[in-house]
This record gives C-alpha cells, sequence and structure tokens, in this order.
C-alpha cells in the first residue's frame, strides 16, 4: 500500500499517525518531491470512483491563486489530471493506495473500515 503526503501537513501528519498506532505497513512517498504522474492520477480517479474534482486540494494556495473554483467545471477529466499531475501542491492529501481501493484526504473512520 502507498501513502501519499506532504510531510509539513497536519492531515497528513494524524493520517500517518493512524497507520502507525494500527502497525498498518506502507510504502511512504512525499508529494512534494515526487509528484504524481498523470497517469497515476488517472488510474486512481478510476479505482476510488470519485469524480476528478475531488482530486484537487482546494483548501490550498496554489488552488486559489490559480482560480479553479471558476475553472474546473469547464475542464474535462483529461485536462484536469494533466493539471494534478503539474504540481503535488494541488493535489488533495493524503493519499491511500491500496490494491482495492484509493482513499483521497483523511477521514479516520472511512480509513478504518477500509483497512480492517
Amino acid at each position: 500500500m502507498l501513502f501519499i503526503c506532504y510531510p509539513k501537513c497536519s492531515t497528513c501528519k494524524k493520517a500517518e499517525d493512524f497507520l502507525k498506532k494500527n502497525k498498518i505497513s506502507y510504502d511512504y512517498r512525499d508529494i512534494k518531491e515526487k509528484n504524481p504522474t498523470e497517469k497515476e492520477i488517472k488510474t486512481w480517479q478510476k479505482k476510488s470512483g470519485l469524480p476528478m474534482k475531488k482530486f484537487f486540494n482546494t483548501s490550498g494556495m496554489l488552488y486559489r491563486e490559480m482560480g479553479l473554483k471558476d475553472k474546473l467545471d469547464s475542464m474535462t477529466d483529461d485536462e484536469m489530471a494533466e493539471l494534478l499531475a503539474t504540481d503535488g501542491m494541488l493535489v488533495k492529501r493524503p493519499l491511500l493506495i491500496t490494491d482495492k481501493t484509493v482513499l483521497v484526504g483523511f477521514k479516520e473512520k472511512e480509513w478504518g473500515e477500509v483497512l480492517k
């Protein structure tokens, strides 16, 4: 299982603490050092069943600076995936990629159910 996060993100820290507390092993990836590729994003989106919009970090500074709130509705999934692949700070995190699903953002209850 792959855990993708930004080390300075408090939600990512909570998610990592949750994984450690529950003795769940994972591979760690810093989203700032190794940005997800367009292909990875498309694969994760299909696996998660979530709309592509859910992969955007809507509370991020870059998202706001780029005015994406008003642009996403007119973009295709391919265009969104291409944009997400340009900068890891645009991607909502943490991400947990398992064999069966992809979890976007950290909700302890949801993670607990999926990782049982």
